[in-house]
């Protein structure tokens, strides 16, 4: 990401990463955490992560190193995987109390010690406990781009001093910005298109009306339904449309679309919770719904859902028995669910609103990403 994103993000108290590096080697990565937490990994000379040190807020106002492992590996092979020879963790409380853990791989790569060893009995483990000052562990909280706070850990890795290490920034291109709703409309206007994968076909269909009676759509996986994308809308029922992508390899729902109002909007924005920032997210990146079960779903906010129906009366149908949507009626006057399968699967997909000229939600859209937005061949 771009310097000024990240420090969009430090600002705001999110999460993001620092590469510092010398002559193209790695050096380190600083990973910035919430609650004012920070990470750093280093790197020793052959670009091999061998040191992972965690600092959170200590009483003095500075970072204190709470916890601090270094691996040691015996070959190349051995460290893509994970698999470390000799793994040794430092970890310091509030008051300078030090506890080192040393922990030697089996035959097999794994710790030496059984989880049943540590849970039924003394461990094994060499364990070494003493007191030191607790300044020895503490360092600055840094200000966005003070990354010289960081220097007497790259030290600690047989760099440079900490003294003569000088860290610079080095500039990336801003890129675009967040996802844009460009060529919305023709994710389902029928007719032939392009995708990545060839040449398809846009076929929309009727997927049913869906009842709103508390003025608020939510957008949602049906079986994780806690925290869904919420837009505010008039109540009463209204047309779900799905946009079926016709391939070589089958039919997927490539967007889905709830109708508010019969009128061509003229603006599309992007539905976002309250605590969302578009300008914290970087090039291309976007909000959106998350599906965990390969289903999504428009509903009234305020409607419930009974997970023991969820397999019988919406999974099965849209698995076992090859269907695109399904209904999950509520007892009149109540809402209603209509759930409809997510292009091909898991994932985050950006949930867009149609806005009128005069600002009204025209229309609410799910973009699978199954074919470009802006049309292209």
């Amino acid at each position: 990401m771009s310097r000024a994103l990240a420090a969009r993000k430090h600002a705001a108290g999110r999460d993001y990463a620092v590469l510092l590096s010398a002559r193209e080697r790695p050096l380190a990565l600083v990973e910035r955490w919430p609650r004012r937490m920070w990470r750093v990994y280093l790197f020793d000379d052959r670009s091999w992560r061998t040191r992972m040190i965690d600092l959170k807020p200590h009483g003095t106002g500075m970072l204190l190193a709470q916890r601090n492992t270094r691996w040691q590996f015996s070959g190349e092979q051995q460290h893509s995987y994970g698999k470390w020879d000799v793994q040794e963790t430092t970890t310091v409380s509030a008051d300078g109390q030090v506890e080192v853990r040393s922990e030697f791989a089996g035959p097999r790569g794994t710790p030496a010690e059984s989880l049943h060893d540590r849970a039924s009995g003394p461990s094994s483990i060499p364990v070494r406990r003493f007191a030191a000052p607790v300044e020895d562990f503490l360092c600055p909280v840094p200000e966005f781009g003070d990354w010289q706070v960081f220097a007497p850990l790259l030290a600690q890795q047989g760099h440079e001093p900490g003294t003569t290490v000088v860290l610079n920034d080095v500039s990336v291109d801003e890129g675009s910005g967040p996802l844009r709703a460009t060529g919305i409309e023709q994710l389902l206007s029928p007719g032939p298109c392009g995708t990545p994968n060839g040449p398809a076909v846009v076929e929309p269909v009727d997927a049913g009306l869906l009842r709103i009676t508390s003025g608020q759509l939510a957008v949602s996986d049906p079986g994780w339904t806690g925290n869904p994308r919420i837009v505010a809308v008039p109540a009463g029922e209204f047309p779900v449309t799905l946009s079926l992508l016709r391939t070589a390899r089958g039919v997927d729902v490539a967007a889905a679309r709830v109708t508010f109002l019969d009128v061509p909007p003229r603006e599309w924005e992007m539905a976002l919770r309250p605590d969302e920032d578009l300008e914290l997210l970087g090039d291309g990146r976007f909000y959106g719904v998350g599906v965990d079960t390969g289903t999504a779903a428009f509903m009234d906010a305020a409607r419930t859902v009974n997970e023991d129906q969820l397999d019988e009366d919406v999974f099965l149908p849209l698995d076992g028995d090859g269907r695109l949507s399904v209904e999950l009626p509520g007892p009149e006057p109540q809402p209603n669910l209509i759930a409809f399968r997510a292009g091909q699967g898991d994932g985050t997909y950006p949930v867009w609103i149609g806005r009128t000229d005069d600002g009204q939600v025209g229309c609410v859209v799910v973009d699978f990403q199954l074919r470009s937005a802006d049309g292209a061949q």
